[in-house]
């Protein structure tokens, strides 16, 4: 109840006109920020962050984080219509949204990811306002073994729950390892594969290998194809938004699931991008429809979406409550707060409770103007799909190699980002999967970290991942979810002993 009154006072905090105009304004930057593929939410803070030195503490963070919701909305767009992730965490939404835009659907695929997206940071900014009188206490649990173990869990989940082949999805997680490994050791400060190019030094970044992997790749997929898109009649009218509404019910248990891991994600470092993935893998196994996953299937939409908003809503407790960021854009903003004077810790709800609630009241407005204004957009969006390839497919060449000149300023990213282009047109050509390797790619490094860090703790044991009841239950789990593919092959081995038995005596 003392939290429901603190609430109470930062709608007090949060509704005014200053600070509703700043939500638009935040809003339709982030948008546009995601719908451009390589600036990304992180970018668009860092860019936004100096207008806000001069702003009062509590209207620069409802500034940037307006535009950190706007920005996860828009960058379910270019996934959508294009199969170019505008944010790292929409990836999985390309796997379904893409091919229902394809089909056709493009109105019910971004209505689909909108709504769900909207009910799953709802559940995060609830979860935050319930858990942030004792959220500090369990969170302080968390040392380098229980970070890795989390990591882990996502590697194994995609594993044992992304129902391809497991063979193929291990090699495109241990290439994605590699390439989290160039560049300097984060620990050592040693050199790992740069081979003599200088332009390594810094690593590869994640965001010219997605340009690369999707954007790139899709376009030399589509000029095989025959130079055109799938479904440019898209039906667009505001009825089918509508209707996709009255269908969302329908998917309750992939919302509630998809909020579920969000939060979890979020809270833990695991992050959006890794609770986009385990969120579809779960949605996949568990779905009567799973055959159909891949190929324009809503609740492949539905459960990624949910789940990458729950996490990147939950992810700004940890930062609030310990200094811990649990994404990229929370690092970001967690440098706000210390420009701003502000020290992230327990001490901060208590010493300022117009901060941290005012803040937590204009999440759920925030969300609310995102999901309004991005469907008030959805007809502009599917409109894109009537555009001829031979106008589009070039002004998306342009696109990508802006957002990959954009990440670091450098040519060397421009080739890279062609080279993984290739890369990508040879995975999808040999059927094997992409997400791993960007997963592996995103939370590598800091997986790699947490685990030597482990190793220095207990000098080489590796039984500090089972050194207490929080760390051992997440790592048995995620062993057990490394060797359900295993399972699965000797049960069905077993069944299929058993149903030749019964046929040989009839």
């Amino acid at each position: 109840m003392e939290n429901v009154g603190s609430l109470f006072h930062g709608f007090a905090v949060a509704l005014t006109w200053y600070h509703v105009a700043l939500m638009l304004v935040g809003v339709l930057l982030g948008i546009l920020v995601g719908v451009l593929p390589g600036l990304g939410a992180p970018n668009g803070v860092t860019i936004l962050m100096p207008l806000t030195f001069t702003m009062d503490p509590v209207s620069a963070i409802i500034l940037l984080t307006s535009m950190y919701w706007g920005a996860l909305f828009g960058g379910s767009t270019t996934s959508i219509l294009f199969n170019i992730p505008g944010e790292p965490s929409s990836v999985a939404t390309t796997f379904d949204g893409h091919p229902m835009a394809k089909q056709g659907l493009a109105v019910e695929a971004l209505s689909f990811a909108f709504l769900s997206a909207g009910f799953g940071a709802l559940v995060g900014v609830a979860v935050i306002t319930v858990l942030s009188g004792w959220v500090t206490e369990f969170a302080l649990k968390f040392s380098s073994p229980e970070y890795f173990a989390v990591y882990f869990l996502a590697f194994a989940s995609f594993v044992g729950l992304a129902g391809g082949n497991p063979v193929k999805t291990v090699v495109s997680i241990l290439l994605g390892f590699a390439f989290a490994t160039v560049g300097m050791d984060t620990v050592s400060g040693s050199l790992r594969l740069t081979f003599g190019f200088d332009e390594l030094l810094r690593g590869i970044s994640f965001l010219i290998v997605v340009i690369g992997l999707f954007g790139i790749g899709e376009l030399l997929l589509t000029m095989e194809e025959g130079l055109k898109f799938e479904g440019v009649k898209a039906k667009v009218n505001l009825s089918g938004v509508l209707r996709t509404l009255t269908r969302l019910p329908r998917y309750w248990i992939a919302l509630i699931r998809g909020s579920l891991v969000g939060v979890w994600m979020g809270i833990t470092p695991g992050g959006p991008t890794a609770a986009s993935f385990m969120s579809y893998g779960l949605a996949k196994r568990f779905s009567r429809r799973r055959g159909n996953f891949g190929k324009g299937e809503p609740e492949g939409v539905i459960a990624p979406e949910t789940a990458d908003h729950g996490a990147g809503t939950a992810a700004m407790l940890p930062m609030l409550a310990l200094g811990i960021p649990g994404s990229a854009t929370a690092a970001v903003m967690l440098g706000g707060l210390m420009i701003w004077g502000l020290n992230p810790g327990p001490m901060l709800f208590l010493e300022r409770p117009d901060f941290v609630w005012g803040l937590i009241a204009s999440m759920y407005l925030g969300n609310v103007v995102a999901v309004v204004l991005v469907l008030a957009t959805v007809p502009l969006f599917a409109a894109i799909l009537r555009i001829p390839f031979a106008i589009i497919g070039p002004l998306i060449v342009v696109v990508c190699f802006i957002g990959a000149w954009t990440v670091g300023a450098s040519k060397p990213d421009l080739w890279l980002a062609l080279i993984f282009g290739l890369v990508g047109y040879v995975f999808k050509k040999l059927d094997y999967p992409v997400a791993p390797l960007v997963l592996a790619l995103v939370i590598g490094d800091k997986a790699e970290d947490a685990f030597r860090q482990s190793m220095l703790m207990s000098q080489g044991s590796l039984t500090i991942f089972f050194s207490n009841p929080l760390v051992g239950t997440i790592t048995v789990l995620a062993i057990l979810l490394l060797a359900w593919p295993l399972f699965s092959m000797l049960f069905g081995r077993v069944r299929a002993g058993r149903a030749e038995k019964m046929r040989l005596a009839e």
